[in-house]
């Protein structure tokens, strides 16, 4: 910043876990889309002489995202009562753990501004979800069926220093969440929930500003918004000569402003004690090394060996990475390319990466597809740019081709044959139709020799609508000069 403040900022993300049912109890934990109050049982929704029992892949789930986190795994950990009373929260208290959570210590790296910055994670812990308010007029609604949904919440230390740095973290967190396939973390479904605590302080010193929370974050751009504003919003309080209050805002997202909700809450607020209905989690050894081993191949990992063995840029390898079925896809194609040939493999990989991240995600968007619910197999990608290095067909016929491969199945090779696609590359057809333009446009063949030599192309184009788009455009280009040269000079 440029008047004297820095912002200080640290996350508290809560992840929703991709388990079948809940944290406590047997009930479906898909509470997206579903009719209110239909995923609930005696558990979930906090009826009298009830027992919760432990999700174990919850645990595991956790425990994986901790180890990918870098986080020093407890040996010993409990649960606690995190006591408060709010109409979304049956029990009058909620599941949580307080003074000795399951993951410490941690670290993520994150590239912002070009530079490589380390993001400390004080926390990661398990705790089940509330309900969901409805407010419509005059009048709220509960629906419970979210209650009691295994969530994980990530806490990072206060390293990050400006909003575009807390976005870049979300995003680096969501495709390593995505990695261990632990959680959706789709924001706009909920499966991902951010609360940033932000203040300020005099650039160049560790004083400590008073800070804010911001709720209602429904989106990566929203927290980027949000804490944008937040921060100007403290910095003009500080430099006019007030002081920030300990706050809770929330997000207007038709605004684009923060706004006071409450005062903020802190840890005595809600009188946390040991939860007596579960018992300590204890996590052996073997069980640890267990969940380690399964961990896959984590994207920084992957990115860094796309760069090294393709020659990809950071660019290109980030955009790869960011969901492990795609990354995958591009490494079985790059496997189907035709290792004998003569062609240089880090062009290769420039070539199906382009394809991939250009026109292969744009059909997927049209169609609702993601890569791994496509017909078509990375082999068959491959077959259809080999098609174009071949100058079997043009770049404009592989896309026509490309689109019938996502949505209807088949090779490319048996598409361009159906459909008779193949590009005409013959000399001699392409040097008669060149030829015949030449002849029935004399008027614009005489601009082009006065010196209009944007004419070509407008040539070039009367040969690929005659062909149907099916000549080799190089070859048709390098007949029409050769022949409108030969007219300069005067040849016949």
């Amino acid at each position: 910043m440029d008047k004297g403040y820095e912002p200080v900022i640290g996350l508290e993300v809560h992840v929703q876990l991709a388990t079948a049912s809940k944290m406590f109890c047997g009930c479906n934990a898909a509470a997206f889309g579903h009719e209110p109050n239909t995923l609930t049982c005696p558990i979930c929704t906090g009826q009298p002489g009830v027992l919760p029992v432990i999700n174990q892949q919850a645990v595991e789930f956790a425990i994986m995202a901790g180890l990918a986190l870098n986080c020093r795994i407890a040996s010993f950990t409990k649960w606690d009562r995190k006591n408060y009373h709010y109409p979304d929260l049956p029990k009058g208290y909620q599941i949580s753990q307080y003074d000795l959570p399951l993951a410490v210590n941690g670290w993520v790296m994150v590239e912002t501004n070009a530079e490589q910055k380390r993001i400390g994670i004080r926390r990661a812990h398990l705790e089940e979800d509330t309900g969901k308010l409805v407010h419509r007029g005059d009048h709220s609604l509960v629906d419970l069926n979210r209650a009691g949904v295994p969530l994980l919440e990530i806490v990072t230390e206060p390293d990050i220093r400006s909003a575009e740095e807390a976005y870049d973290f979300l995003t680096k967190l969501r495709t390593l969440l995505r990695y261990l396939k632990i959680s959706t973390a789709d924001m706009e479904k909920g499966a991902m929930r951010c609360e940033p605590n932000i203040s300020l302080r005099p650039a160049g010193t560790n004083e400590w500003g008073t800070l804010t929370e911001i709720k209602n974050l429904n989106s990566f751009r929203s927290v980027r918004a949000a804490l944008a504003y937040e921060t100007t919003r403290q910095e003009n309080v500080l430099t006019t000569g007030g002081r920030v209050k300990r706050l809770t805002m929330g997000w207007d997202e038709q605004r684009n402003i923060t706004f006071p909700q409450r005062s903020k809450e802190t840890a005595n607020d809600y009188r946390y004690f040991p939860e007596p209905d579960l018992p300590p989690l204890v996590v052996q050894p073997e069980w640890l090394d267990r969940l380690r081993s399964q961990l896959p191949e984590l994207p920084d990992v992957v990115k860094a060996r796309f760069v090294v063995d393709y020659g990809l840029s950071d660019y290109d390898a980030a955009v790869l990475v960011a969901d492990q079925a795609v990354a995958r896809f591009f490494q079985d194609a790059m496997a189907a390319c035709p290792a004998q040939e003569p062609v240089d493999r880090h062009a290769q990989a420039k070539t199906i990466s382009n394809w991939i991240t250009g026109d292969l995600f744009r059909l997927m968007n049209e169609c609702g597809l993601a890569v791994e619910e496509m017909r078509m197999t990375p082999a068959e990608l491959v077959g259809l740019v080999n098609l174009v290095r071949r100058g079997a067909i043009s770049t404009g016929t592989a896309r026509e081709v490309l689109a019938e491969m996502v949505k209807q199945g088949d090779s490319a090779e048996a598409i361009v044959q159906r459909r008779e696609l193949a590009q005409i590359s013959d000399q001699g057809t392409l040097e008669g139709i060149a030829g015949q333009v030449i002849e029935n446009h004399p008027g614009e063949v005489a601009q082009y020799l006065s010196g209009k030599e944007s004419l070509l192309q407008w040539l070039m184009g009367q040969v690929m609508r005659t062909t149907q788009g099916k000549a080799n455009p190089a070859r048709v280009l390098a007949l029409l000069k050769e022949k409108l040269e030969a007219k300069r000079s005067g040849q016949p």
